[in-house]
């Protein structure tokens, strides 16, 4: 979770995104079983403040599910090759 610190915004949300890498959390990307539950730390993007809060539901974003579905894909794959090139997950 410390490693989204200064990162850029993965999440990069059309007409969202602040592109403030001060700003920068770990941002859990979904919920286990529809419950308020997180899911695990291997499923975050790493997220402005303004795009976590979409992710988070304090804000109607008004992007498509399907759109914002893709976006999370994207992010999360592009969030977890960088944790793998700095080294905190490994593959393999």
């Amino acid at each position: 979770m410390k490693a989204a610190k200064g990162q850029g915004c993965t999440l990069r949300l059309s007409g969202i995104c602040n592109f403030n890498p001060e700003t920068t959390v770990a941002c859990h990307i979904g919920k286990i079983r529809g419950m308020a539950l997180k899911c695990g730390d291997n499923m975050v993007v790493f997220a402005c403040n303004n795009c976590h809060d979409v992710i988070d539901g304090r804000v109607n974003h008004g992007i498509p599910d399907g759109e914002l579905a893709q976006d999370k894909l994207r992010a999360l794959e592009e969030t977890q090759r960088i944790l793998i090139d700095i080294g905190l997950i490994s593959v393999g």
